[in-house]
C-alpha cells in the first residue's frame, strides 16, 4: 500500500517556486490538497499534476523551507521524475541567486548570458 510521503527539500519560496514551474512551461495549481492513496489528503502550498494519477506537492515544513509531498510508489514508475526534479532545482536556484544579487547589489547589472 503507497501513501504520501514527505522530504525535505533546499527550497523556501513558494512563489518563487511557482515562477520556475511556470517558466518551465508547467501549469502549478496553489493551496489545494494532495491526493494520496484510499483518500489520503495533504494541504501543499504548490502542487504540481503529472499526469492522471501521479502529482508532487510541497508543504511548509516547521523550520520554513518546503517539503517535496507525493506518493513515493507511484513516483518511482515516473521515469522522468528525477531529471524534472533536477531541472525544477536548478531553475529555483538560478532565479534565487538572480534575485539575491538584486537585492545586494543595486547598483549593479545583473543578467544571464554568454
Amino acid at each position: 500500500m503507497s501513501h504520501l510521503s514527505i522530504l525535505p527539500t533546499v527550497l523556501r519560496d513558494a512563489d518563487l517556486l511557482e515562477t520556475c514551474l511556470r517558466s518551465m512551461g508547467l501549469s502549478p495549481q496553489r493551496d489545494v490538497q494532495l491526493q494520496g492513496f484510499g483518500g489520503e489528503q495533504r494541504a501543499v502550498v504548490v502542487m504540481l499534476q503529472l499526469d492522471a494519477d501521479i502529482a508532487l506537492g510541497w508543504c511548509r515544513s516547521n523550520d520554513g523551507s518546503l517539503a517535496l509531498v507525493g506518493d513515493l510508489q507511484r513516483l518511482s514508475r515516473s521515469r522522468s521524475l528525477e531529471p524534472l526534479l533536477a531541472r525544477i532545482t536548478r531553475e529555483y536556484a538560478a532565479r534565487d541567486a538572480l534575485r539575491q544579487a538584486r537585492a545586494h547589489l543595486s547598483d549593479a547589472l545583473v543578467c544571464v548570458g554568454d
